[in-house]
């Protein structure tokens, strides 16, 4: 697929999304919230999991392929919910991610030559510039998460 039909693809996409959570959109879309869609984004995520083993085992992608594109139905759908609420929007999300990224590939992306990093130094150094309160509330989300993960794994 070309550069610009993935463009016009992904701002489809997007649309979509937003259109099922408009005004005359889907009612289940339109209630949803950040916290109404921790369930799903952990079930999507493991099926995707189970994707990528289906997927060693036969050889076939297509469930993985399902199973990708509803992760990404998650990440857009939270970020038209954060758009909405005057937070940020998919353009924000994949402009962190690509400077994340560049960020941490000096070896790619910088001087030609230069080593391949050691990526916990570097998200050392990024974890420096923030306070310790919200290093600490990180912390504390992530065992959170951690433990409705495994509570949803148990129910299945």
């Amino acid at each position: 697929m070309s550069e610009h039909k993935e463009e016009e693809a992904f701002e489809t996409f997007v649309d979509i999304i937003a259109k099922l959570r408009g005004e005359n959109g889907c009612p289940w879309d339109k209630e949803q919230t950040f916290e109404s869609l921790k369930p799903c984004m952990v079930n999507e995520m493991t099926e995707a999991l189970a994707g990528i083993d289906l997927y060693t085992q036969t050889g076939n992608a297509e469930n993985l392929c399902e199973e990708l594109g509803d992760v990404l139905m998650q990440v857009v759908l939270l970020s038209q919910i954060a758009r909405e609420k005057g937070l940020f929007d998919i353009t924000d999300v994949i402009k962190g991610i690509s400077e994340k990224m560049i960020r941490r590939h000096p070896h790619v992306f910088g001087a030609p030559g230069t080593e391949v990093p050691d990526w916990e130094a570097i998200k050392q150094q990024e974890k420096q510039q923030r306070s310790r309160e919200l290093e600490q509330a990180e912390k504390a989300a992530f065992r959170a998460a951690a433990g409705q993960i495994i509570c949803h794994l148990s129910e299945r």
